[in-house]
């Protein structure tokens, strides 16, 4: 159901209601916006190392995949 999330791994699941979902959908459209603009509020390289979490740092990767995420929560795809 669009809005509502069920997050399991090994044995435990975390669930969001509709409410939640539109919040975290908010912060990941956020988080694309701010991945994505030039200037001090951008987020910087350091802080793009630590959201990838030893990944390779690809902003246009994770900016796409934050608001693809976000439009699903909204149960709409981009």
């Amino acid at each position: 159901m669009p809005g509502s999330l069920t997050i399991g791994h090994h044995g435990a699941a975390a669930s969001l209601d509709h409410t939640e979902a539109a919040r975290l959908a908010t912060v990941l459209d956020e988080l694309a916006y701010l991945l994505e603009i030039p200037g001090p509020n951008r987020i910087n390289d350091a802080q793009l190392a630590a959201l990838c979490e030893g990944r390779a740092a690809d902003r246009a990767e994770l900016a796409d995949w934050s608001r693809t995420v976000a439009a699903e929560l909204k149960g709409r795809r981009p």
